[in-house]
């Protein structure tokens, strides 16, 4: 008979009761708590043990055998598979061998500290919060639960698996590269090839490809100021120097500040973090300075789709005719974050680059997700969820924009573009991580803005409010309570 602590069966358990008996006796092989020369106990038996139906146990027998950590006898049974034990067993140590302990010094060896630099960090129990004004997360009840389902079913279809379960090295999903080339991309007016398209684990790897590949040990990158914090960590990790550029009610500031640099890092449709979108007129004067002065442009477009006031204004991308701007997207933000779905237009022969550089990384994004979403893409879900989010979005900005005017007054300015956050500016002296503090024992999630800024200067007046997360029916008694909190 089997050991009865390995059997005991959680009713509760979101997993079914064939379930846990695979993962009871699996652990149990593995453990080496099996003898190989004894018969595991009958279906009938085991079933009258643990309580449960006889189908379940021949069911989970059956999957067991079929993975091969059992092996079938006629008339005597299942037994383990002793193949599956093959190497598994660690040589002992003959015990009269002292062992000298001497362990590395991981700090000195390692070429780099990522623990070291400053991240935004998310508290993981936001959802518990009465009053979630956090960034870059989306309500559960948004997310186009039924669709994706759809499209991650038939993603794992067998005619699909067959298609997709292959060895490629490099190569990208082509529907999915299609579908962002036909359907995406043309919305911000950019018409490229396929193969100056390259599949990320979001924008985030995106950015983290690019700098790999271009920056070098001379090389100056300007980054916004304040801006996006993982682009200027990842910037920092390398030999790059890194040059603050101011930002103002347009975006970024086009002054003699950029001529020094080889590559800039910009958002112009929504600036990280203060909303800002830059004119169009603006574009182009960057576009002609980047000429002008020899430097590159990686446009991160994110959250171009939230768009309430105007006619969305072109991509960088979309104006650029001397190949000087790189193009990062991401459907992470507008669908769901855990998704980690990004893309990167470029040259060819860049992307060629940038492609075998993520081949030395992670060969490429896990295929089976890849066409889920292009199968999301291409029935059109995503389209009817980006409406959906429109108008939801639409309907938060203005909640909040009018809650902010009351209890707040004089602290913002509302963006021309949209988007999904208010950059807020406190009074003098104030200080927004103390008050994050506060906000956080009341119930309220904020983003403290003092972590956007880098060099000599950093104001501690400024906090972010993101408005994905949270219902629209909460927004005003939240802010209300924000106000109070302040004064």
């Amino acid at each position: 008979m089997l050991p009865e602590f390995l059997f005991h069966l959680d009713p509760d358990s979101g997993q079914s009761l064939q379930k846990q008996i695979q993962e009871h006796i699996t652990s149990a092989i593995q453990g080496g708590h099996l003898p190989l020369d004894r018969p595991l106990p009958s279906s009938r038996s085991l079933a009258s043990q643990l309580k449960v139906g006889r189908n379940t146990v021949i069911l989970a027998y059956e999957r067991l055998l079929g993975d091969g950590y059992l092996i079938a006898h006629q008339r005597r049974g299942y037994f383990v598979n002793p193949d599956i034990l093959s190497g598994a067993r660690s040589q002992k140590i003959n015990p009269g061998t002292p062992l000298v302990v001497s362990r590395p010094d991981w700090q000195t060896r390692a070429r780099l500290h990522p623990t070291r630099q400053r991240n935004i960090e998310k508290p993981r129990d936001w959802q518990d919060y009465p009053y979630p004004f956090i960034y870059g997360q989306l309500n559960p009840e948004l997310f186009p639960l039924h669709n994706w389902r759809e499209c991650c079913r038939d993603a794992i279809s067998a005619r699909a698996i067959k298609e997709w379960s292959g060895d490629r090295p490099d190569s990208d999903h082509a529907m999915l590269v299609e579908q962002i080339r036909t359907r995406l991309l043309p919305r911000r007016n950019v018409r490229v090839d396929a193969d100056q398209i390259l599949v990320t684990v979001g924008a985030q790897h995106a950015l983290y490809l690019i700098a790999e590949l271009l920056f070098k040990g001379d090389s100056v990158i300007g980054l916004e100021n304040p801006g996006y914090v993982d682009v200027r960590n990842i910037a920092a990790q390398g030999p790059a120097t890194i040059a603050s550029l101011p930002v103002d009610e347009l975006g970024l500031v086009l002054d003699d500040h950029l001529d020094p640099c080889d590559y800039i890092y910009v958002t112009p449709s929504h600036q990280s973090p203060t909303t800002a979108t830059m004119p169009l007129e603006h574009r182009y004067e960057l576009l002609q300075r980047a000429v002008d002065a020899d430097f590159v442009l990686i446009e991160d477009d994110y959250e171009s789709e939230f768009n309430y006031q105007s006619n969305p204004l072109p991509a960088l991308k979309s104006l650029d005719s001397s190949d000087r701007v790189l193009y990062i997207g991401s459907l992470s933000k507008s669908i769901a974050a855990g998704l980690r779905v990004g893309y990167v237009v470029g040259p060819a022969e860049l992307i060629a680059e940038l492609r075998a550089l993520r081949r030395l990384m992670l060969r490429h994004p896990a295929l089976n997700n890849q066409y889920a979403m292009a199968l999301f893409l291409a029935r059109g879900h995503y389209d009817a969820h980006i409406r959906n989010l429109l108008k939801v979005f639409k309907e938060r900005h203005q909640i909040m924009s009018a809650a902010l005017t009351s209890y707040l007054p004089g602290s913002f300015s509302v963006s021309g573009f949209g988007g999904s956050s208010f950059w807020v500016e406190g009074p003098g002296g104030f200080d927004a991580a103390e008050f994050a503090g506060q906000a956080a024992a009341e119930g309220i999630i904020i983003e403290p803005g003092d972590i956007h800024f880098f060099g000599d200067s950093t104001p501690l007046n400024y906090f972010r409010l993101g408005f994905s997360a949270i219902d629209s029916g909460s927004i005003g008694a939240g802010i209300e309570s924000l106000g109070k909190l302040l004064k």
